[in-house]
């Protein structure tokens, strides 16, 4: 597969579509709108976790395992198709949750939130502003290093339905380029800033190769609530599929950082696997 990737930028392109095609035994990726969610007959993968009686695999490993079986070449477009919704969970078996920071990455706050994370081997994506990551790329190749995903978030987070198309494609186009310049593979997943998606950011971003994922549990920490708030909208709003939504930047964002380090183990302790929607 690692041949395949690097033959042509083509078959780059190609191997987005991954995260949301896959055996339907395995994962896939659920939308508000059914018929436009793709899942290919691929050749099922066993689903994480422990395989052989009395040979569990190590923690780490578990919640590392990547969500989504590879689906044949033959299978996969040259870009994601449009979609008219954005993806607001995942389906995968067992407990799997996702969370999600946006908004960085900021070294005030992103470096705790990776330090937590691997303390407790799980994968998070990360949706960042170009503007951030520009200043920041040792930060995004942290990310990589550790097994995150990194999404685009645009270039200076405007609403992307007051903007022409040009001008989304420029907010995207920057950052895809500035994550690709950083870890040499530009970002497969966007989210549009404050959840304000249009026909046209839809239409862009796929273009640009990517998919739209939205959110199901909202932590509100944009508002500095404080880390027990933080907590306990995470503990109320957990279940299987539930994408978290949280931010390392845009404000004072050490309430989110203490409440990860509250929930993480929390959820890791009832069986949940945090891990990232893609291989």
């Amino acid at each position: 597969m690692k041949e395949d990737q690097q033959s042509n930028p083509g078959r780059r392109a190609m191997l987005r579509l991954a995260a949301c095609v896959g055996a339907a035994a395995t994962v896939h990726v659920l939308t508000a709108d059914p018929a436009e969610s793709p899942v290919s007959p691929a050749k099922p993968r066993p689903a994480a976790g422990p395989q052989v009686a009395g040979a569990p695999l190590k923690p780490s490993a578990y919640r590392l395992r990547p969500m989504t079986a590879y689906a044949p070449p033959k299978l996969r477009p040259a870009r994601p198709p449009v979609r008219r919704k954005p993806f607001l969970r995942m389906d995968a078996p067992g407990r799997t949750m996702v969370l999600t920071f946006d908004d960085g990455p900021d070294p005030r706050y992103t470096p705790d939130i990776l330090k937590t994370l691997r303390r407790h081997g799980a994968r998070a994506m990360f949706f960042v502003c170009g503007e951030m990551a520009v200043d920041n790329q040792d930060l995004l190749r942290e990310m990589v290093d550790d097994g995150h995903v990194i999404g685009n978030h645009s270039w200076s987070h405007p609403l992307m339905p007051k903007l022409s198309r040009s001008r989304i494609r420029s907010q995207l186009e920057r950052t895809s380029d500035v994550v690709e310049k950083a870890v040499r593979e530009a970002p497969r997943w966007y989210r549009a800033p404050y959840g304000a998606w249009n026909r046209a950011s839809f239409e862009i971003g796929a273009d640009l190769g990517m998919e739209p994922l939205g959110w199901t549990v909202d932590t509100l920490d944009w508002t500095e609530p404080g880390s027990s708030a933080i907590v306990r909208r995470v503990r109320a709003g957990a279940g299987a599929g539930v994408v978290v939504l949280s931010h390392d930047a845009g404000g004072n964002r050490s309430g989110t950082v203490r409440a990860l380090r509250t929930y993480l183990p929390e959820l890791l302790d009832e069986g949940y696997r945090i891990t990232v929607p893609h291989a």
